[in-house]
């Protein structure tokens, strides 16, 4: 199924312009983290005139900070939410054919100690009893895996389990614990740009329809009857008139509720940290797997290769304030020490991580005693303030964010008295549109774009891989000469792998507004632990270029990154590291 060509959509002052002549729109969808975003290129999809609004940038919050894992929830049938496990499962092989520039097949190993551990535990976390489990045997993973393979079955395109025992094992993985006797082998998936996805659907929406409408970094002041009213950062205001709001607020909708005007109590979110390790050694025996292993705590953690480093995580923890989530020291502390519990003889240490992240899952309120045991699964509860339909998006994970959609776009379709126009089961998104799926494709998209690139298939490779089949326009623009009279397709001094005409593109044609939205979503500077005081100088001059910011204005920028960067990432950053002035060119 293919996409139609659209003209350009909206800029944000056409749609600022827009709103202010008439605002008057079918849907509001408050918060564009995955949840809105899903539903808003859904409703597009469909003809409806949908505006999308959030504080932040788009998909920012907890939507920037998960496993990156796309994924079937093994561990959910522990609890019996099989229902939720075959969603899942279907889900995750959509999206492998969807948007297979960014979503791709994860080879997992699952290491057990014992033949028999786990059975007892798992029975009574089965009548949602709690239960610590420390050891997952070999007989209960052989029959849980057993399981994932069957859920997985429609649309599948990965292998099923296998088993390894005994010195195959140590042989596989030298460094790993001497305890370990078997190692299962199944297939998820990877997301390795999540916040790409994120602002892809975004930008399919608003290609697809004139009326789908997105605006980023705007605060909401409050509403009253008719109305819901807005600010944009320079203290712009604007109204909206919906006929119905959902709030995909995640972590913040019991807040939006009482901004709109009610007082909910829908959320009751856990904090999740993840850990970016330089750790050369477990990389290289990992071979592309990741291990996802139970802590002496009963604590289920994960670690894999991700951009030349490995990704570390989870954290589960409580958390009342999102604005204030941050992976602190003591979560750091605790994901090394699982890595050391695994590979007992690796050196690692703070010093090894590179970058550092944390989000609050938009779970729904529960008196659990263990947050890992409450449900990961989504509900749409609707409350009504002033005249409208409030419908509050709680729950889910990136997984099952276009099941979700669906749902939700088929209440809200139902409520307009309108009917479903598009099936997005299948439908690409964004760069996974016309993806090369096989060799012959994938070479003749190459040998084009090759031409593009002056010749280096190398940088053709790098746009395949960073930007799917969108790269040939990321291409097709630097290939242009600038006002400058110099060729785009020079290498930044800070990043070798980026061209000055990449950064450009990104600026003019993907919503941004802050020197942020660059480095940490649009594209994967600083999760790929590449991020520095030379790297934000050298992009936010380039930014300033394409998007006419002032001297002051970029100094501006540059310090809005390092505040990110340093608290809430990790990254360090000494003051000398800058080399900005406000006079500089």
């Amino acid at each position: 199924m293919t996409q139609p060509l659209n003209p350009p959509p909206l800029s944000r002052r056409q749609t600022l312009e827009r709103l202010r002549a008439d605002p008057s729109v079918s849907v509001l969808i408050i918060g564009a983290g995955i949840n809105g975003a899903g539903l808003f290129r859904d409703l597009a999809l469909q003809g409806v005139d949908v505006l999308i609004v959030d504080k932040q940038d788009f998909c920012a919050g907890a939507s920037a900070a998960p496993s990156r894992l796309i994924h079937g929830g093994l561990k959910y049938l522990e609890t019996g939410e099989f229902r939720l496990v075959a969603q899942s499962t279907r889900e995750r092989n959509l999206l492998l054919r969807n948007a297979p520039h960014v979503v791709h097949p994860l080879r997992t190993a699952m290491p057990t100690h014992s033949w028999f551990g786990g059975i007892w535990p798992s029975i009574q976390r089965f009548f949602r009893r709690p239960a610590k489990i420390d050891d997952r045997g070999i007989l209960i993973s052989e029959l849980g895996l057993t399981l994932y393979d069957f859920f997985g079955r429609h649309f599948r395109s990965m292998p099923r389990h296998s088993l390894t025992l005994g010195r195959r094992v140590h042989q596989s993985l030298p460094d790993i614990r001497r305890d370990v006797r078997a190692l299962h082998t199944y297939y998820d998936a990877a997301i390795s740009q999540a916040e790409r996805l994120g602002f892809e659907l975004i930008d399919d929406g608003c290609r697809t329809h004139r009326g789908a409408m997105a605006l980023n970094h705007v605060d909401l002041i409050g509403a009253d009857s008719g109305t819901v009213n807005f600010e944009d950062e320079e203290g712009n205001a604007f109204t909206v008139r919906p006929q119905i709001i959902v709030n995909a607020g995640g972590a913040w909708i019991d807040e939006i509720n009482r901004q709109l005007g009610r007082r909910t109590q829908h959320i009751g979110g856990t904090k999740g940290g993840h850990l970016i390790v330089d750790v050369p050694q477990v990389r290289d025996q990992l071979d592309g797997r990741m291990i996802y292993f139970g802590t002496p705590d009963g604590r289920i953690c994960l670690i894999y290769p991700f951009m030349n480093h490995v990704l570390v995580g989870a954290t589960d923890i409580r958390c009342t304030d999102p604005d204030r989530a941050v992976c602190d020291d003591d979560e750091r502390d605790y994901m090394l020490e699982a890595v050391r519990y695994l590979f007992p003889d690796v050196p690692i240490g703070p010093e090894q991580v590179r970058y550092r992240y944390s989000g609050v899952r938009p779970l729904p309120r529960s008196d659990a005693a263990d947050p890992g045991q409450i449900s990961r699964d989504h509900a749409i509860v609707e409350d009504r303030i002033h005249d409208w339909p409030v419908l509050s998006l709680v729950g889910g994970k990136w997984t099952t964010f276009r099941g979700f959609a669906e749902e939700v776009a088929d209440d809200v379709l139902a409520r307009l008295g309108r009917r479903r126009e598009l099936d997005t089961r299948q439908l690409a998104i964004g760069g996974g549109k016309d993806y090369p799926r096989d060799a012959a494709a994938r070479e003749m998209w190459l040998v084009r774009v090759t031409e593009l690139c002056d010749g280096d298939r190398g940088r053709a490779i790098v746009l395949l891989a960073r930007y799917g089949t969108r790269g040939d326009a990321v291409a097709r623009h630097c290939e242009r000469i600038g006002v400058d009279g110099l060729s785009r397709q020079r290498p930044l001094d800070s990043l070798v792998d980026y061209r000055e005409g990449e950064i450009d593109f990104v600026c003019r044609f993907e919503r941004v507004e802050h020197l942020a939205d660059v480095l940490f979503r649009r594209l994967p500077i600083a999760l790929s632990g590449q991020l520095d005081g030379a790297v934000i100088d050298e992009v936010a001059a380039l930014c300033g270029v394409a998007l006419g910011w002032s001297d002051a204005r970029r100094g501006s920028e540059i310090e809005r990154a390092r505040d990110v960067a340093m608290h809430a990432h990790g990254v360090s950053l000494t003051p000398a590291e800058s080399s900005f002035q406000e006079n500089s060119p």
